[in-house]
């Protein structure tokens, strides 16, 4: 029988909040904020999950909300945990976590996040990453996290994938 991602008794954290954003529990009532913050930011958004992803390209709001109740539902099942990244008042999505189960077998978990476009010249994409990473290591069950992208770069981590 597979493993659980994360153990039957962990309590999966519902939401960080710092005084820039509040990290939440996405679901498809985030729709429509949610493809304002991907649709303003594609050009930024290739770049972030490396050059071997061509999302967000040809995304429709349809599919953005298929997306989204995947995420919810894979949330449901602990199998995988994606959060909004929301402005303090809810007005706008600045972005998005994904907690998922690790593809190499040398770590625990993946983390994978990104910034909307606007929000990457204020510094909020390191000060996002630099609070996922310290809520990770406080709150998660993870000893050992794999952020590519961040810690690893993509060359070496599609490398790593490809000779398992």
């Amino acid at each position: 029988m597979k493993k659980p991602f994360v153990p039957q008794d962990f309590q999966v954290p519902e939401t960080l909040e710092t005084n820039l954003f509040r990290l939440r529990t996405l679901t498809v009532h985030d729709v429509v904020k949610d493809y304002d913050a991907v649709m303003t930011s594609v050009d930024h958004l290739q770049g972030v999950f490396g050059s071997h992803r061509d999302w967000p390209q040809g995304l429709t709001f349809e599919q953005d909300l298929i997306d989204l109740g995947w995420h919810q539902k894979e949330f449901q099942r602990r199998s995988s945990f994606t959060y909004t990244v929301m402005s303090l008042d809810e007005s706008r999505c600045l972005g998005c976590v994904y907690i998922y189960p690790p593809t190499r077998g040398d770590f625990e978990a993946e983390v994978y996040l990104w910034v909307r476009q606007s929000e990457v010249g204020k510094g909020l994409d390191e000060v996002l990453f630099n609070s996922v990473k310290k809520w990770i290591q406080e709150k998660w069950p993870f000893a050992k996290v794999a952020y590519p992208g961040r810690e690893i770069n993509w060359s070496d981590w599609m490398r790593a994938l490809v000779s398992m």
